[in-house]
C-alpha cells in the first residue's frame, strides 16, 4: 500500500507543517527523558507542575484537531466549550497515571497530524475561531501548534533550550510576540521595544517591528533597546527569563509584557 501524504500543495503551509512536526518530535524527545517520578516535579512554567504542562500540551493537540475538523466538515467544533471547561480538563488529566499521560501526548499529536494530512487544499483557507475568540484561517493552527510544542519542550525542564531552535523559528517567535505587543500597545500602554539580535543580521529586528501596523505610543527614539542573541531574545520575549538580555546601556532588561 502506498504511503499517504499531505494533500496540501501550498509551499508555505508545507514548510510550516515540517516545522510543527519537527517541534513535536523535539517535545516528545524531551518528554521521553523524564522518568515516571519526574512527572511530579515542577515545570519551568510558573504555576504549573509537569503533569499539568504535559496534560495541557496533549489537550491542545486535541483542541486544534477540533478546529481542523471544523474546516474539513463545516460543522462548528470550538477548541473548548469554555475557559472553565478547559481548565477543569487540564486539572483532571493531570491526575492520570503517567503512562496515560504519555499516551495522551502521543495519540493526540498523531491525530492532529493525520487531520492536517487529509485536509484538502481548498479547506486550508476556511475560517475557524480560536480560544481567544480570534477568527483565523485554519492554516493558523499549524503555527499555533508549532509554538506550543517547541516552547513547552523547554518548559518541561528536561534539557531542551531556545538555543536549539532553528533560526526561522526564533525569527517567527519574535515577529509573533512583537506583533502582539504592537496591536495592544495603545490599549494597554505598552512600551515600545527595539530588539537587537547580536548573533544575526538585524533584518530580524526590522521584520519584527514592521510586521504589524504600529499602534500609537512612544516614538522610535523613545523605545527601549533590548539586546541579546536571537535565542535569548525569544526566551525573554516569551516571558521565560532575561538571562543573556540587557538594555543598550548594559543594564538588566525589564520584564517583557505578556505575549498571548
Amino acid at each position: 500500500m502506498a504511503a499517504r501524504t499531505d494533500l496540501v500543495t501550498d509551499p508555505a503551509i508545507i514548510e510550516g507543517l515540517l516545522l510543527a512536526r519537527r517541534g513535536q518530535a523535539y517535545y516528545s524527545r524531551a518528554l521521553s527523558r523524564l522518568s515516571d517520578a519526574d512527572f511530579d516535579g515542577p515545570s519551568l512554567l510558573a504555576g504549573w507542575d509537569r503533569r499539568h504542562l504535559i496534560a495541557h500540551v496533549g489537550l491542545n493537540a486535541r483542541a486544534l484537531t477540533r478546529l481542523v475538523e471544523w474546516a474539513a466538515t463545516g460543522i462548528e467544533t470550538p477548541m473548548y466549550a469554555s475557559a472553565t471547561q478547559r481548565a477543569e480538563e487540564i486539572d483532571f488529566s493531570a491526575t492520570l497515571p503517567v503512562q496515560a499521560l504519555r499516551n495522551l501526548s502521543d495519540h493526540a499529536a498523531i491525530h492532529l497530524t493525520v487531520e492536517w494530512r487529509d485536509l484538502p487544499d481548498e479547506a486550508w483557507s476556511r475560517e475557524v475561531r480560536t480560544a481567544q475568540n480570534r477568527t483565523v484561517p485554519v492554516s493558523e493552527t499549524v503555527w499555533m501548534r508549532t509554538r506550543e510544542v517547541w516552547i513547552h519542550a523547554v518548559d518541561l525542564d528536561a534539557g531542551a533550550r531556545f538555543e536549539d531552535f532553528p533560526p526561522e523559528l526564533l525569527e517567527r517567535i519574535l515577529v509573533d510576540v512583537t506583533g502582539s505587543w504592537a496591536r495592544r500597545r495603545e490599549a494597554e500602554g505598552l512600551p515600545r521595544f527595539t530588539l537587537e539580535a547580536t548573533d544575526r543580521a538585524l533584518h530580524t529586528v526590522a521584520v519584527s517591528q514592521a510586521a504589524v501596523p504600529q499602534a500609537a505610543g512612544p516614538d522610535a527614539a523613545g523605545s527601549i533597546a533590548v539586546r541579546g542573541s536571537s535565542a535569548a531574545l525569544a526566551r525573554w520575549a516569551t516571558g521565560r527569563g532575561s538571562a543573556g538580555v540587557t538594555t543598550a546601556d548594559g543594564e538588566p532588561a525589564p520584564a517583557a509584557p505578556r505575549w498571548l
